[in-house]
């Protein structure tokens, strides 16, 4: 481990259309091999169907989708006295950012569909709606970490 103090946090400049940080951040997600550009398409294009869809806000939307598959709570794995013991710890609001994000390109991955905005909408508007593999990976979380919860004490 290093010794020095830790790095400065990048935070990426707001995307231009929705003028927000959590866009960019999930937009740098969804890209693959540095090409932006198709992943700015793919993730406006999706809020396009997003509002064709519901006929409300896709922001509002996309927000929801997040806070529904954010996580409060994980296990990491700890050795002591030659055992490994499931420790539940509470996250922090940038590794719950994080996780939910790549849950919901993972799960929309995995969808049945023709193309991945369509996969990306469907996943984000069940998100939303508490529904979709995303919230339920967080709810599978949640419940580890509750089933694990005798080991809280081993938390450093």
């Amino acid at each position: 481990m290093s010794r020095r103090s830790k790095p400065a946090k990048r935070i990426p400049l707001a995307d231009p259309v929705y003028n927000s940080v959590d866009i960019s951040k999930f937009i740098n997600r969804i890209m693959r091999r540095g090409k932006k550009s198709i992943a700015e398409k793919i993730f406006y294009a999706t809020m396009d169907r997003i509002k064709e869809r519901t006929n409300e806000d896709a922001i509002e939307i996309f927000q929801k989708a997040l806070t529904n598959a954010t996580p409060l709570l994980e296990v990491k794995a700890r050795r002591i006295g030659g055992s490994t013991y499931q420790v539940p710890i509470e996250v922090k609001a940038d590794r719950g950012f994080a996780l939910a994000s790549s849950w919901l390109i993972e799960s929309a991955k995995k969808r049945g569909g023709k193309s991945f905005i369509e996969k990306l909408t469907n996943e984000l508007i069940d998100a939303s709606n508490g529904a979709g593999s995303a919230v339920k990976k967080r709810e599978d979380t949640h419940k580890m970490a509750e089933a694990n919860k005798a080991f809280a004490h081993y938390r450093y």
